[in-house]
């Protein structure tokens, strides 16, 4: 006989926010979301704002001094420096420049998977509303492309609270659109929308598990890195690491089942081996950028606490 279980309100909530998102819930990350400590490496936008960029020119962080040169300001010469060495000298200073963030969201179908935690999809909204919030406290410019395998949805960078709201309703709206087939293609296609859309010089994050990364959704990757900061966060669940304990267990998606025989230990360490080779190649194709693995066991604060929090960034 099987027994009927009464599921209180409470629980149905939590359960249902395992499974999707919803406006409110992404909006009360905002209270989890401070200023974050962003990567600034290779910098190269053309406006004012609160990061330090390799351009030389007029700003608030002093450089260098180097030999006056026509066209130089003169009201930034060194006159102890032009004394001392008999020749006029200019002080340079790097500028503070603003930059774009850019959230690349994947909402494919393998992402509304998770054995344990909360959905792969659900994992990378929290991550890419947290870090809208974040961007928005230090007065960025927040964009995005969340895409699925069959339709996509761009935002143009801007500024603002009612930016993020705008990113985080298409990240609810676009959960109920996302089941159709597998399309391989579809991550492929979305890297080459993104390289023509990306301004040079801005802050990308790559929140997907990254299935399906063919040859040229590679390239396109390596393209967009090398005018970018680009930081990886690769979503998984732990079921795609690690094989459960010897025995059988029964998989379904809703629609159909599969039974997985776990007993035979070399196809579990081949299962994990193949996962481990997948995560080192994603860090290999970006190795001087950042790379996060993100468990769908993971509460994403905490991650980001533990990384971006930190002022020795």
């Amino acid at each position: 006989m099987l027994n009927r279980l009464k599921v209180g309100k409470a629980h149905a909530n939590k359960d249902e926010e395992r499974i999707r998102v919803t406006v409110p819930a992404l909006i009360r990350l905002s209270q989890n979301a401070p200023p974050l400590f962003l990567p600034a490496n290779a910098i190269r936008s053309q406006q004012s704002g609160q990061y330090l960029s390799p351009f030389k020119g007029r700003g608030m962080e002093f450089d260098e001094v180097r030999l006056y040169q026509p066209g130089d300001d003169m009201r930034h010469i060194d006159w102890r420096v032009t004394a001392r060495r008999g020749k006029p000298h200019t002080k340079l200073f790097r500028e503070e420049r603003e930059r774009a963030v850019f959230l690349w969201v994947d909402y494919r179908a393998p992402m509304f998977f998770a054995t344990q935690g909360v959905f792969k999809s659900v994992l990378a909204a929290r991550y890419a509303s947290l870090l809208a919030w974040s961007a928005n406290q230090h007065n960025d410019r927040v964009g995005g492309l969340i895409f699925s395998d069959s339709k996509h949805h761009e935002l143009k960078p801007k500024r603002g609270k009612a930016q993020v709201l705008h990113f985080i309703k298409q990240l609810v709206e676009m959960q109920t659109t996302s089941h159709s087939a597998t399309n391989p293609e579809a991550i492929q296609q979305a890297l080459a929308r993104l390289r023509r859309v990306v301004r040079p010089g801005s802050l990308i994050f790559l929140i997907s598990d990254f299935r399906y990364l063919n040859a040229q959704a590679e390239s396109h990757l390596i393209q967009i890195a090398k005018h970018n900061d680009v930081v990886m966060l690769f979503i998984y669940d732990p079921l795609e690491s690690q094989l459960p304990p010897a025995g059988r267990y029964r998989l379904s998606d809703g629609k159909s089942d599969v039974i997985v025989n776990t007993a035979e230990q070399e196809r579990v360490k081949k299962y994990h081996q193949r996962f481990e080779q997948h995560q080192a190649h994603l860090q290999k194709l970006l190795n001087r950028h950042r790379f996060l693995a993100c468990a769908t066991t993971d509460d994403p604060v905490d991650i980001l606490h533990s990384t971006y929090w930190s002022p020795k960034l």
